[in-house]
């Protein structure tokens, strides 16, 4: 796993921005993106993915799009809870924004309490 380029994390930034006060973080080698609630979408190498539920994978699988992956000793890992935004939506800012929005309810619903809010019983 390699970090994107800073002239990429910049150019996914200026595109989203207008959505929500963005944050970014260093996750697992690459960036994590979240509106400072949870984390949406994350860049691996110069390839941005996004949070995906089992409605909205299938217009990632429909669109030919993989989810992030890994190699281990024992082979590759898919992580299906992040799938790879198409290369078109990169480039249309309106329809990046759109998914992006999707992406951050899809996060947000999917989200998992912290520990500190459980209620232990």
């Amino acid at each position: 796993m390699t970090t994107p380029s800073a002239e990429y994390v910049d150019y996914v930034l200026e595109h989203l921005q207008s959505i929500a006060p963005l944050q970014t973080s260093r996750f697992f080698g690459g960036v994590g993106i979240s509106n400072g609630f949870v984390q949406f979408a994350m860049m691996m190498g110069n390839c941005l993915y996004f949070v995906v539920d089992d409605d909205s994978r299938k217009k990632y699988e429909q669109g030919g799009m993989q989810p992030f992956s890994y190699m281990t000793k024992k082979g590759r890992i898919q992580v299906r809870r992040y799938f790879e935004v198409p290369e078109e939506v990169l480039t249309d800012s309106e329809q990046l924004r759109h998914w992006a929005n999707e992406a951050m309810i899809v996060a947000e619903k999917t989200k998992k309490p912290n520990k500190a809010n459980r209620v232990r019983q």
